[in-house]
């Protein structure tokens, strides 16, 4: 699936039952953003497959990349990160999450790959998002002004700040809604197992007490035959 012209961030290969949701997508044919822009995606990787997304990305910015795997057997899949130029900058087998700061990032597409071709039958639930420092250059935007009494540089990081605590919380929600995901997809899964376990222990124990009833009973039929 391509996306737009701008810095973005796109699927390898388009596949419709592998897009559960895509947060940020406009249309499912294409998206762009001005520029690199903080993104989220939740996505099915099917078993035996491997999907790849690229995100461009300026010159000596940071990218923070972050992913979990909410939902699927063993929870776990592989994880590679390639710079614009080929080089691994990433290389992680069977992992259930990550976290991995690229900085300074060069002018290109990045590759992000999810690889779950060691897995047969399980397809896995992929939470991950793109982080950027988007600080601004308030320079460029702000002039200062002789006959203010408060300086541009004060107003500069009291806003600075404000936006970094702000971005900083969306962020831990996010990340905090994958970790109640994956342990709900677990706490299902455990209470699927107990109740299997419990009706054959139940079963059991059902079986043994009838076993016990006749044995008992048979001890103390009288099987004399009477004369007459």
């Amino acid at each position: 699936m391509g996306l737009g012209s701008g810095p973005s961030l796109s699927l390898s290969r388009a596949s419709a039952p592998f897009l559960l949701l895509l947060v940020l997508f406009r249309s499912i044919g294409a998206v762009s953003f001005g520029q690199p822009s903080d993104s989220e995606f939740t996505f099915v990787l099917p078993p035996g497959t491997e999907e790849c997304f690229y995100q461009s990305a300026g010159h000596n910015s940071s990218m923070e990349l972050e992913y979990q795997v909410i939902g699927g057997a063993g929870l776990d899949v592989d994880f590679a990160v390639f710079s614009p130029n080929g080089e691994s900058l990433v290389m992680e087998s069977r992992r259930s999450d990550g976290v991995h700061m690229i900085e300074p990032t060069i002018i290109g597409d990045y590759k992000i790959c999810f690889d779950n071709s060691f897995s047969t039958i399980s397809e896995k639930l992929i939470f991950f998002e793109v982080i950027f420092d988007d600080a601004e250059d308030w320079s460029e935007i702000l002039e200062p002004e002789e006959l203010l009494d408060i300086k541009i540089d004060d107003i500069k990081e009291s806003i600075g700040n404000m936006n970094t605590k702000l971005t900083k919380s969306v962020q831990i929600q996010a990340i905090l809604r994958a970790f109640e995901a994956r342990d709900r997809n677990l706490q299902e899964g455990n209470l699927g197992r107990v109740n299997f376990w419990s009706a054959v222990n139940l079963g059991v124990m059902l079986v043994v007490s009838l076993v016990q009833v006749y044995l008992l009973k048979s001890l103390f039929d009288d099987h004399r035959k009477v004369q007459t």
